[in-house]
């Protein structure tokens, strides 16, 4: 099970307008973690030192290798089932036609191999709402927050077969990964995370857990960037610890890579950004109004009579980007209320609040509930929220809930900026 993946959902409270079935289609990969299980299917076990270019001596990889992307991704999965079992290779050769040359928001999701793993759609689409049809395709890459809590620091990074962080991980796509459900690709690596408490430290360890965490995030963006149409727009996302590889991205790949004509936007969510000490250093800059493409959203939520004292602590303690500690220097706040830089909106700008059910399956969203004001050290601060749930942290930090508060306007977000992105750029928007 080396996949998250999302498909042919219905919407809560609704079905998707104009009979579509699938906005969403989400596949993940940590590439190095998959080409590893397929060493073990094709030659049995062996280090994980070794991958499968090291062994292009092997006549029938070789040939795979060579076969179209969609046939050689559909025959690899099939071999390597969730079970572990291997299956024939006729039968898997079939697939691999099927799936050859379509979109992968057009592919339904395969009973016998990849799992679905739930609703990314929990929202509506009522009137008023841009026609999907208008929206030029584009594909998100998104990086789940931690979500590797083991007691007693035992270990500094998961498994990639950890049930518990699966699972979470999995909880946590649905309510923060789907303001992007408008997106024909989403991409949501599984990744060996950093345990929460890295974060918390400077031991040498905690730095290494996460550079490790890192390299499997930066690998399987590679993939993504090999996977999908060089032509079309991308969105780079990820809450936390998520946002923090997001960033490091920015910084190792989009100008390698080519990639900043591309970037419609970078949703950078529950990690502070420095703006003297992280935002020179990063090869797009904030965004200072709602049409802006090519521009970071930041920020992290609180309440009004909240206790930021463990969060600025952190925030302090840790270099930039720059390498110079931050200190207390303004940190980046992006009002997803008004799309820009800074300021105040009222609760009546609140396009929808995604509070979700008990049993975190689903949700339900919540008109002008809350609003938005971003303070003179650059936190959101949400004046006196209604009660979302459990999550919220010490000290009125609404982290956990930092996308949710305001889903339906992230959604509408990334919609205005995929269309602001210079067309000269991308290639034209896909007709209906």
């Amino acid at each position: 099970d080396l996949f998250f993946v999302f498909g042919q959902v219905p919407g809560v409270g609704g079905d998707l307008r104009d009979g579509q079935q699938s906005l969403v289609h989400a596949v993940s990969r940590t590439a190095k973690a998959h080409r590893e299980t397929l060493d073990q299917q094709f030659f049995g076990s062996i280090g994980p030192e070794k991958s499968l270019a090291e062994r292009s001596d092997d006549v029938s990889q070789a040939n795979l290798d060579k076969s179209p992307k969609g046939f050689r991704d559909a025959f690899r999965g099939c071999l390597v089932d969730d079970s572990g079992n291997g299956k024939d290779h006729r039968q898997c050769a079939q697939e691999g036609n099927r799936r050859r040359d379509a979109r992968p928001a057009e592919v339904d999701p395969d009973p016998d191999h990849h799992r679905d793993e739930g609703d990314l759609n929990p929202g509506l689409l009522g009137e008023g709402d841009h026609d999907p049809a208008a929206v030029r395709d584009f594909a998100v890459f998104f990086v789940p927050p931690t979500s590797f809590l083991k007691a007693g620091g035992t270990a500094w990074n998961a498994t990639l077969d950890d049930a518990a962080t699966n699972s979470r991980a999995r909880t946590f796509l649905r309510g923060l990964a789907s303001p992007f459900n408008r997106a024909d690709e989403i991409w949501a690596p599984k990744y060996r995370q950093a345990a929460a408490g890295a974060f918390l430290t400077d031991r040498p360890e905690a730095q290494q857990a996460i550079d490790a965490a890192y390299a499997d995030v930066a690998q399987a963006f590679d993939y993504f960037l090999d996977s999908v149409d060089p032509d079309k727009p991308i969105v780079l996302a990820g809450h936390s610890q998520g946002a923090i590889h997001i960033l490091r991205l920015l910084i190792d790949r989009a100008e390698a890579r080519g990639l900043s004509d591309r970037i419609a936007a970078v949703y950078a969510i529950g990690w502070p950004i420095s703006i003297e000490h992280d935002l020179p250093a990063l090869p797009i800059p904030a965004c200072a109004s709602p049409d802006q493409a090519g521009c970071i959203i930041a920020y992290s939520a609180f309440s009004d009579d909240g206790d930021a004292e463990l969060f600025e602590s952190r925030y302090q303690a840790t270099p930039g980007f720059d390498g110079q500690p931050r200190g207390e220097g303004p940190i980046l706040c992006v009002n997803p209320l008004t799309g820009a830089t800074g300021g105040s909106a009222p609760a009546e700008a609140n396009l929808g609040t995604l509070k979700p059910s008990a049993d975190l399956r689903s949700g339900e969203l919540i008109v002008g509930a809350i609003p938005a004001r971003c303070d003179e050290r650059g936190l959101l601060l949400i004046g006196d929220p209604p009660d979302l749930g459990p999550g919220v942290l010490p000290g009125g930090n609404y982290h956990v809930y930092d996308i949710p508060l305001f889903w339906k306007n992230l959604q509408e977000d990334v919609l205005r900026r995929v269309r602001a992105l210079a067309p000269s750029a991308t290639s034209a928007p896909s007709a209906a």
